[in-house]
């Protein structure tokens, strides 16, 4: 879908729902075409006052549904809390780099709304995510958080099972000063501990023998 089409609707997504009641009471959903302008809301609160996520332009609704839809299109999970109705944040994956010899590896993102923070919903959401991600052939995956002060995006990653495994040094600049990137990363299904089904070079991950639909 190109990033144009500013009303065209998501590719379908999966309907399993998972729950975390415990932690935040929010439920958390695929993605609807409908959830697009409050996802570009909380995502443009983040581009332009933190440095959780280095653009420094929001894109705009088009440009959000574009990115939407190439990752469903690739069958990578997009994942939505919320509560009574209200969105509170979403999550997401995207391929850790393009070139094939990563095809095993992903990346996540989970951005929460302003007023939603420190009730549970980043976690809800990052669990749910590792879940949808295991369920897949992935090995592993890896977080890029911005700004080593991040303490709030390191603590959660920790809890859910990723550990530190490096820090670029002052790799961005914004708001004036220096930012680095801490680097942690968590096994999916057996990690490293045996190799992949046979997959010809070039080709994407396959499961049960037969090549990924753009659904999970």
């Amino acid at each position: 879908m190109s990033s144009s089409s500013a009303h065209a609707s998501l590719p379908n997504a999966p309907q399993r729902v998972d729950t975390e009641p415990a932690r935040g009471a929010c439920t958390v959903r695929p993605v609807r075409d409908d959830d697009l302008p409050t996802l570009t809301a909380i995502y443009a609160h983040h581009v332009r006052t933190g440095t959780a996520s280095f653009e420094e332009v929001p894109p705009d609704e088009a440009e959000m549904r574009a990115r939407c839809t190439k990752g469903l299109d690739a069958g990578l999970p997009y994942l939505v809390a919320e509560r009574d109705g209200k969105v509170l944040g979403y999550a997401y994956a995207t391929h850790y780099r393009p070139r094939s010899a990563y095809r095993f590896t992903l990346e996540d993102s989970v951005y929460i709304a302003a007023d939603s923070t420190g009730q549970g919903v980043g976690r809800a959401l990052l669990l749910a995510l590792i879940a949808r991600c295991e369920g897949g052939p992935w090995r592993q995956l890896v977080a890029n958080v911005g700004d080593s002060g991040n303490a709030a995006s390191l603590a959660l990653h920790k809890a859910c099972g990723f550990t530190q495994t490096g820090v670029l040094k002052s790799v961005g600049f914004k708001f004036g000063r220096w930012i680095d990137t801490v680097l942690m990363q968590r096994p999916l299904n057996a990690g490293d501990a045996t190799l992949p089904a046979s997959v010809e070079p070039g080709q994407p991950p396959r499961q049960n023998g037969e090549a990924r639909s753009s659904a999970l």
